[in-house]
Formats: C-alpha cells, sequence, structure tokens
C-alpha cells in the first residue's frame, strides 16, 4: 500500500527585503477611533469566570539587558476549556514606548509557526515596526505556546535534528522503499516530541495561541488588541478576529493567509509561487555575467531541473560530513527566494553546485532551518510541526489526481520535491483544526497586505482573506519577495502606519508600485 500523501507546506517567518520607494493616494474614508480603553488594570470584562485567575494576574516586568525593553512572563492554561488540566508559560517582551503618553500596545507576530516573537523584537525590531510605531506604542514581541522562551515542543536534539532535516533516505523517489523511511523518521520524531514535550502536544494550536493573545491584550491593560502579524502571523490574527470580533482594535495582517483553502491546495499555491519566484529570478540571473545558466528562462528553468536531478542521483559532499541532496537543495532555493536581496547568494548557491562545491547551498538551507556552527538557534522547525499537524485536519488516505497533475503543470521544476509521505500521519495528537472562512462580523476595517510576487504567502490567498472579512480592505504591493511592510516601500508603510496611529483606512483597491 502506498503512503499517504501530502503536498508541502512551505512556511517561514519575516525574510529581509528591501524595496523601491513609490507614492500612493489615500481617500477620504473616516478613520476608526482610538479605542483601546488602555488602563493599568487587567482587562476581565466578559471572561469565564474560571478563567478569572489568569486574566486577572499581575505582570512583574523585570530589565531585558538592552535600554527600552523589559521582559514578563505570563500564565496560561493549556486548554482554555479545561482550565483543570494545567499550565503553561508565555513569555513576552516590551519595546516601550519613545514618545509621549502610548497609544496603548501594539502585539506582533513574526510569522512561522514557531518563529520567536521575543527574539525578532528583543533583536530586530526593525523588521516588525518602524520608527512611527516604536515612538507611539508599546511594541509586544511574544514566544506563541510551543515555541522559544515559552512552554516549548522539544523534540531530537542538535545531531537529532541534523539526521531529521538532512539525512538522505534509501531508494528511489516515490518508491515504497523510500517513503518507508520517511514514514518512520516522520514517526520517530513525532515519538521524540511526545516524550520530550511534557504533554502540550495536543494544545498547541492556533486557536490556542489567539486566545493566548486576548489573555494577553488583557492583562496588559488594552480593552483591544492592536495587532500587526506577518505572514503565519496574519492567520493568527485572522483566527483572533474570528474568536473575538468586538475585541479587535486597529489589526494589520501581512501576507494574508486564506483560513479556508486546505491545506492540499495551500502546498500547491506555495509550488507555483516558489516557481514563479524561480522564473523572476532567472530573468534577473540571466541578465548577469555571474549566472550559472544560458539562453531563455525556459532554457534555464530545464537546466535546474536537470541540476537538481543530477545532485538527487549523486548527493554532494559538504565540508562537515553531511550529504546536499536534491531535498535540501530546494530547501535552499526556497530560503532565497523570500527575497530578492537574496539573489545573489542563490546565483553563486547554483553556480558551486554545477562545480561540485556544496557550501553555499548548506549556507542558505542552514538559515532557513535556523542551523548556526552546528547547532540550531531556537526550536522553529519542531514548532513549526506542532502547530500544523493540529491546525490542517487529515484530508484522507487517497492521492488526488488532479492535484498531482496541476502540480507537475503549473511548478514543473519543484513539483518532484514538493510531495511526498504525510509528516502528520504519526504525530500522537489528532488534529483539531477546521479549513473555513472567516468573517469576523463586527470587528473594525482590518488591512490585509498582499505582495504580488510573493512566493510564501501567495497574493491570490491575500486577495480572498481580504475578501472574507466582512470588513477587509486588500492593500497590494506590486513587486518580489515575501511580506511588505517596512521592506523600504512609503506607499506601503504610510498606509500601515496611517491605519495603526490615526485609524486612517486605506483606500479601496490601493496599489502600491
Amino acid at each position: 500500500m502506498s503512503a499517504r500523501r501530502r503536498l508541502a507546506t512551505v512556511v517561514a517567518g519575516v525574510a529581509t527585503l528591501v524595496l523601491a520607494l513609490s507614492g500612493c493616494l489615500y481617500a477620504q474614508i473616516p478613520p476608526v477611533a482610538p479605542d483601546t480603553g488602555r488602563s493599568l488594570a487587567p482587562q476581565t470584562q466578559g471572561v469565564d469566570e474560571a478563567l478569572l485567575p489568569y486574566y486577572g494576574q499581575t505582570l512583574a516586568w523585570s530589565d531585558c539587558g538592552s535600554a527600552g525593553f523589559d521582559c514578563t512572563t505570563v500564565t496560561a492554561p493549556r486548554d482554555y476549556a479545561d482550565p483543570s488540566a494545567g499550565d503553561l508559560t508565555l513569555s513576552v517582551i516590551r519595546h516601550r514606548a519613545t514618545s509621549g503618553e502610548p497609544l496603548g500596545s501594539l502585539l506582533t507576530n513574526p510569522g512561522g509557526p514557531g518563529v520567536s516573537g521575543v527574539d525578532t523584537v528583543r533583536d530586530s525590531l526593525g523588521l516588525v515596526a518602524d520608527e512611527a510605531l516604536t515612538r507611539s506604542y508599546d511594541v509586544i514581541g511574544f514566544d506563541p505556546r510551543g515555541v522559544g522562551q515559552s512552554t516549548a515542543v522539544t523534540c531530537f536534539d542538535d545531531a537529532g535534528m541534523d539526521r531529521f532535516l538532512y539525512d538522505i533516505p534509501p531508494g528511489a523517489r516515490g518508491s515504497d522503499e523510500r517513503d518507508a523511511a520517511l514514514e518512520q523518521r516522520a514517526a520517530d520524531f513525532a515519538d521524540a516530541c511526545e516524550a520530550n514535550s511534557d504533554g502540550i502536544l495536543p494544545y498547541i494550536s492556533t486557536e490556542n495561541a489567539a486566545r493566548d493573545m486576548d489573555l494577553l491584550r488583557a492583562v496588559l491593560g488594552d480593552a483591544k488588541l492592536n495587532y500587526l502579524g506577518f505572514s503565519y502571523g496574519s492567520f493568527l490574527g485572522t483566527t483572533y478576529a474570528g474568536l473575538f470580533p468586538e475585541r479587535v482594535g486597529r489589526m494589520v495582517l501581512d501576507g494574508g493567509i486564506d483560513p479556508s483553502l486546505p491545506g492540499s491546495e495551500s502546498g500547491l499555491a506555495q509550488a507555483v509561487g516558489f516557481e514563479n519566484a524561480l522564473r523572476a529570478f532567472m530573468a534577473d540571473c540571466l541578465t548577469t555575467s555571474e549566472c550559472p545558466f544560458s539562453g531563455t528562462v525556459d532554457d534555464a528553468m530545464n537546466d535546474l531541473s536537470n541540476l537538481l536531478a543530477r545532485v538527487d542521483a549523486r548527493p554532494l559532499a559538504g565540508g562537515d560530513g553531511r550529504q546536499l541532496g536534491a531535498d535540501s537543495l530546494v530547501t535552499s532555493i526556497v530560503a532565497a527566494l523570500y527575497s530578492d536581496q537574496s539573489w545573489p547568494y542563490l546565483r553563486a548557491a547554483l553556480a558551486d553546485v554545477q562545480n561540485g562545491d556544496a557550501s553555499v547551498a548548506f549556507q542558505l538551507a542552514d538559515f532557513y532551518n535556523g542551523r548556526i556552527d552546528g547547532r540550531y538557534a531556537d526550536n522553529t522547525m519542531q514548532a513549526l510541526r506542532a502547530y500544523n499537524c493540529i491546525d490542517y485536519p487529515d484530508e484522507g488516505d487517497d492521492d488526488d489526481p488532479a492535484l498531482q497533475a496541476a502540480l507537475e503543470e503549473q511548478a514543473p521544476v519543484v513539483a518532484p520535491y514538493w510531495i511526498g509521505p504525510d509528516p502528520c500521519a504519526a504525530w500522537p495528537a489528532p488534529p483539531t483544526g477546521t479549513r473555513e472562512a472567516i468573517t469576523a462580523p463586527g470587528s473594525p476595517p482590518i488591512v490585509v497586505l498582499g505582495t504580488t510576487g510573493d512566493p510564501a504567502t501567495p497574493y491570490s490567498e491575500a486577495q480572498a482573506l481580504a475578501d472574507q472579512l466582512s470588513q477587509g480592505v486588500l492593500v497590494t504591493y506590486v513587486g518580489e519577495g515575501h511580506l511588505a511592510y517596512n521592506k523600504g516601500d512609503s506607499c506601503v508603510n504610510s498606509a500601515v502606519d496611517d491605519y495603526l496611529l490615526a485609524g486612517t483606512v486605506p483606500a479601496e483597491g490601493l496599489r502600491c508600485e
């Protein structure tokens, strides 16, 4: 019997991207009033009595070691439906507003699922909030449940993660032997996660993380949630809006994700997104003297297919003993396609691989996987699996020939490396998530940003999300790479800042070019 197979879902956090400045115009839409109702006291109005001990807790802030930052922890229930199931801890960082009385708290999430919001705000505040926002808001980063310094999903040690992410399974691609080895690898990983995560796996879901955000809102003293979410963080924000539309303040979702799209269709959309991003890369590459390819874009894509097949058949040895197979090479390609500023590294990696050198490709793959000098800086790749296996419902055991045909037709270069045995088949906790439209009736306007050339969160999903939300407002950035805000485009930044700071709703159909 063939293994249950599913399309890959490639998700990551904020990628650095610098874009050209452009101008834009705003229609005269009445602004959203700053209904934050901020207080120094926890906000417990409308909270279930069983949750009052959590919503009523007082925070003890301490210095984080850098000027302007302080940190705390918040206790949350493992199970909001049954608080007696035990507690977990959320790690929180705050960058205090630098000018005057803050408008309130601005919660942020950099994506993943699994990227540390604490590390991102502490180490790269400029990625999530520009100077205008840091002047006026207390910018809040937090590690969602299961992530980083919060009560974390723990699976393999560093050596185990190397084997899990980089080892090449036996057998030909698509063979029963290879699929069985991949299934065993996924089962071993799941067993380790269950053994080392102290029983939290059933509770690591986006719905619970969204409920944690409402808890954070309350203990921070804000009547409404002001929020700026990126990539997966847009799905987290959308989920919050669906649960608590009346508690939404000013919300911006960059790299919108369609919550109604099944995992298989989302994987297809991402495959097509990265295929198209590869074509954009090739068009640029062919104009440079450093490009390892020649001819037309189609010629270059065909040559890349041949290179991937060659590496699949004969992996390259790295300097540390690891073998670069086609899967790791695809990971390195994907990593570089998050930003056109990384395209020179991708040119170098592919040129070196053609000459038998895997070093730059490994650098890109290691960057994507959070691997630094043989160690893993965080548990992003472990938390990512935990969230996805709970959030995405099982779509069944049968292959979908139509989906496979669409993948091969629309993404022929990446298609052979985009499908495999279901990595969640052996997960110890059953999925509890659903894939359905979220409308958030009664919320104020929610601004959704979509980038036309975004490979990881395709523009079509941002369009769908903005259409689904009862008060969705789409802002389009015409450009390449993942995400739009705070990447150097004045039109996008003005739209976001004017909304978060003054409540000015972007014009319907606003395009930033």
